[in-house]
């Protein structure tokens, strides 16, 4: 009953249900007949040519999801590069000038420091997809993501420079650069991931899913480095010397495997076929106006998409109105006790690294289980719940608290069965709408169809980012 079976009718769309397209590759290397290709993208009618009768090539050691995994990492580092060095932004601008990154005394500029990083990522997130999606059939795909990823490279570099740098004399001109350099490199990554998943609709579903686990990973990977950081060194400052040179690495790993892409025959296949019209797409518009550079139609596309867009949004909405902004703030109850456990660790640990983890645990599972389905009604109803989640947050120990006095769950064991309960929903809620969006479509949609959801997720994340501001000031 999860609404699979109406579209499976529709010879057009990308999708194929889940016990046929996520094994698509697996029933290929047992010796299945060449012409029963049952990628996900691939529509039973196969396209006219040469290409109709070439058998799918195998994805030699998983190089292109390898790739794809690896992408997905690069395009949320440099977010959760950003939000998870706490400690060090706490030092920079504070008036604290010892670098242990022991003492944070409260001032805005510190307390909320979260929640101007996270409008200042996600606003021009949202105009940058907008800009992508207009761009999607006038610029490559290659000339966009090669572009966002210098820019990136660019701006980490700069930010790598200045952590040496004295800043004491002049905060607000550093907070200023900061917020500037999130706002370039949120929307050159949001260019980059937007494109990066637009070209993964053309594969099957499994290269959707590493791009989604991938940014999980990310975040992990980041999540851990700081904590690794802050245990094993007492200057926060070298801390974040390594943590942003690794980032600075990554991005150029990043170049280097988009650059590898083409010359795999397994990803070859995959772009050669989306640049081949089946003959279904022929007696249609849609393909015509793509090749001819224009703007990809949209009411089609919103038609197809607009309630996994909207069950999207919804999830994301209501990660960043808590992660990081609230759940950051939450102290252990036995913080004054003097134990590194509740002083030091147990922010970077239960809010970073344990709900990043959780993320990627909650796309991972979308690999082997897609339920429920597209157009099933309980999709919609298991994002609404989430709702649930905010209060039982507010009332944990967020600190400081100016309006809420109250402190319910009075245990740090709370703060940490939520945080987990928000990471695997995210990651399990947010992930089946993506990788459902670009396959409900025609073929020669599905590009602009994943930027189409990555737009939903921005906005998710825009909107609730500036709401988190509000959130947290009414604690």
């Amino acid at each position: 009953m999860d609404g699979q079976q109406s579209l499976q009718a529709s010879v057009n769309s990308s999708y194929i249900p889940t016990t046929i397209s996520s094994m698509c590759d697996e029933e290929h290397s047992e010796g299945e007949a060449s012409g029963d290709d049952t990628s996900p993208l691939l529509s039973r009618q196969q396209p006219a040519g040469s290409l109709a009768a070439r058998h799918c090539p195998e994805d030699s050691y998983n190089l292109v999801y390898i790739i794809f995994f690896l992408m997905g990492i690069g395009s949320l580092l440099p977010w959760n590069v950003f939000i998870t060095a706490k400690q060090y932004w706490l030092y920079k601008l504070s008036n604290n000038s010892s670098p242990s990154g022991q003492e944070e005394p409260h001032n805005d500029l510190s307390d909320y420091f979260e929640s101007y990083i996270a409008i200042a990522s996600t606003i021009p997130s949202v105009l940058c997809l907008i800009l992508n999606y207009l761009l999607v059939n006038r610029v490559s795909s290659q000339v966009r993501v090669m572009f966002s990823l210098l820019v990136i490279l660019v701006v980490f570099v700069v930010t790598t420079a200045l952590v040496k740098v004295d800043m004491s004399g002049c905060r607000m001109q550093f907070f200023g650069g900061t917020l500037a350099s999130v706002a370039l490199v949120s929307g050159a990554s949001n260019i980059f991931s937007g494109s990066v998943f637009g070209i993964s609709g053309y594969f099957p579903m499994r290269i959707s899913q590493a791009i989604i686990s991938g940014q999980a990973m990310g975040g992990t990977l980041s999540a851990l480095a700081s904590t690794v950081d802050l245990a094993a060194s007492s200057d926060v400052t070298d801390s974040a010397l390594v943590y942003f040179i690794t980032a600075d690495i990554f991005t150029l790993v990043c170049i280097i495997m988009y650059l590898l892409l083409p010359r795999l025959s397994y990803a070859r296949y995959y772009m050669e076929v989306a640049a081949v019209p089946c003959s279904e797409s022929n007696s249609h518009s849609s393909r015509s106006d793509s090749s001819s550079g224009s703007v990809p139609p949209l009411k089609p596309i919103l038609k197809k998409t607009w309630v996994l867009g909207s069950c999207v949004f919804y999830v994301f909405f209501i990660s960043i109105l808590i992660f990081p902004a609230l759940s950051s703030g939450i102290q252990s109850m036995n913080k004054d006790s003097g134990s590194p456990w509740a002083s030091t660790y147990f922010v970077p640990l239960t809010s970073f690294l344990l709900y990043n983890v959780a993320d990627f645990c909650g796309r991972q599972v979308t690999a082997w289980l897609q339920v429920p389905g597209p157009t099933s009604r309980m999709l919609p109803l298991l994002v609404v719940s989430r709702s649930a989640l905010v209060p039982l947050f507010m009332f944990c120990n967020y600190q400081p608290r100016y309006h809420l006095h109250s402190v319910f769950f009075a245990h740090d064991l709370f703060p940490v069965v939520f945080v987990c309960l928000l990471g695997i929903s995210n990651g399990y809620l947010g992930t089946l709408p993506m990788i459902y969006g670009p396959k409900v479509v025609p073929r020669e949609l599905a590009e602009p169809a994943g930027v189409v959801m990555s737009f939903f997720l921005t906005l998710g994340l825009a909107v609730g980012s500036a709401f988190s501001v509000a959130l947290v000031h009414s604690i």
